[in-house]
């Protein structure tokens, strides 16, 4: 059994993880690695338009016989396993080879399929023709000589799962991205149970917070988000991870309690729909929901899918929520700022950052553009957040249970850090980009 981590080292995201067994080759996750893009591209000004601009800079690594732009005489790759749906994760799938088979959850594959509806096609949103392949908790994937148990964990969205990996060499853990200080630690710990009945040779783990972990539950969040928002007279904005259904159903809840309403983005209204029918989650529905109203934003004209929206659920537009201010949360992403203009916040409103911190340069511009704009408009930010990445101590105290001779630290910025923090329970490795790591 060999290993090439073709991505997510020394840098948050960007997995992709190359296992390879008696000629089998399978990808674990297939992300974007947005450090590498960032370095050449700023988008929506300057965005790769064809395979040449992410091949050619080396912003994707090369792999044989995985893109849909190669040619297709070389023999595909057997599989690509899908951890969850978070882009630095599965970022890379539109250029993915139509025959190579994609597995991922059940919830995942609801969440890519319902999020390419909403954002524009193109090189890096197109999954047309890709063999997505759902499984659950329970399931066993057989890719030659290799076998797959994907058991659910818990992180900021639904339908994340880390994978046991059976194989001739030995047995491999692979996290993904998982927590156990969240609403659901039960599910991260049914995986650690079962990575430590498996044996494993290795083990790869995420270590997004090495440094500046802020180790507060969800129960956390909400209280401190109620203590604000009920001081509030004005507007409260708020600015969340669309698909983080726990952090969705908290500003729900604070919302019912301060005798406010919800408004939600429309492509958010569309993901809650096409989740509506997942027999796990349970998700809040826009159209029964009395606590949730769909912003409309203004425009010349609609998409399908949003027409169906606007005819199905309770919409509310700018000039509504000007009127209504001290009655509402409006989720207000980064990306739909310019609607504050025509809707004017009272002196008394503020915006409720619950996103992670800027871990990049990009990401402190984009900050500083915010800020910008609560300046000008008098509105001040608190941040309340509960990570969906497990906190040092859970990291140790996971790789002690589970028990594997060898940890890779992948996923974090700081992975000599880690490396160290875990020596003494297994033999830490720093992993080098591209690099066979015999097991």
């Amino acid at each position: 059994m060999i290993l090439r981590f073709l991505g997510g080292v020394g840098e948050v995201g960007g997995n992709k993880v190359l296992l390879e067994c008696k000629g089998y080759r399978v990808l674990l996750d297939f992300g974007m690695s947005f450090s590498e893009k960032r370095k050449f591209y700023s988008e929506p000004w300057l965005s790769p338009r064809a395979w040449e601009d992410l091949a050619g800079l080396g912003i994707v690594p090369e792999i044989e016989g995985a893109y849909r732009f190669q040619p297709e005489e070389a023999e595909p790759l057997d599989a690509v396993f899908i951890s969850h749906s978070h882009a630095d994760h599965s970022g890379c799938l539109s250029l993915l080879r139509r025959d190579v088979p994609v597995y991922c959850g059940e919830t995942t594959k609801t969440i890519l399929e319902a999020l390419s509806v909403v954002r524009p096609r193109g090189l890096e949103n197109d999954l047309e023709g890709l063999s997505l392949i759902a499984f659950r908790t329970g399931s066993r994937i057989r890719v030659g000589p290799i076998e797959v148990e994907p058991i659910h964990v818990d992180h900021s969205v639904p339908g994340s799962y880390g994978f046991l990996i059976g194989t001739p060499n030995g047995s491999l853990v692979y996290t993904g991205d998982y927590r156990l200080h969240g609403n659901k630690p039960e599910m991260t710990v049914d995986f650690i149970e079962g990575a430590s009945a498996s044996d494993p040779e290795a083990m790869i783990t995420e270590g997004t917070n090495a440094l500046d972990g802020e180790a507060i539950g969800e129960l956390d969040v909400r209280d401190k988000l109620n203590r604000i928002v009920l001081g509030s007279k004005g507007l409260v904005l708020a600015d969340f991870s669309m698909a983080d259904l726990d952090r969705l159903n908290t500003f729900l809840e604070v919302a019912e309690e301060s005798g406010r309403r919800m408004a939600i983005p429309m492509r958010q209204a569309h993901l809650l729909r096409a989740l509506k029918g997942d027999r796990g989650l349970r998700p809040p529905d826009p159209e029964a929901d009395d606590r949730i109203l769909v912003y409309k934003r203004s425009k010349r004209s609609y998409y399908d899918w949003e027409e169906e929206l606007l005819d199905r659920c309770r919409a509310i537009g700018a000039e509504e929520v000007k009127r209504s201010q001290e009655k509402l949360i409006l989720a207000c992403p980064f990306q739909d700022l310019r609607e504050i203009i025509r809707i004017g916040p009272e002196p008394g409103s503020c915006y409720l950052l619950s996103t992670s911190e800027p871990f990049n340069e990009e990401m402190e511009l984009e900050r500083e553009r915010l800020i910008n704009w609560l300046d000008h408009f008098g509105v001040p930010m608190y941040r309340v957040h509960c990570s969906g990445h497990a906190m040092p101590n859970e990291i140790r105290r996971s790789v002690e249970k589970v028990g594997p001779r060898r940890v890779y630290p992948i996923h974090t910025e700081h992975p000599g850090l880690l490396a160290k923090f875990l020596s003494g329970i297994a033999e830490a490795r720093v992993p080098e980009i591209g690099k066979a790591e015999e097991i």
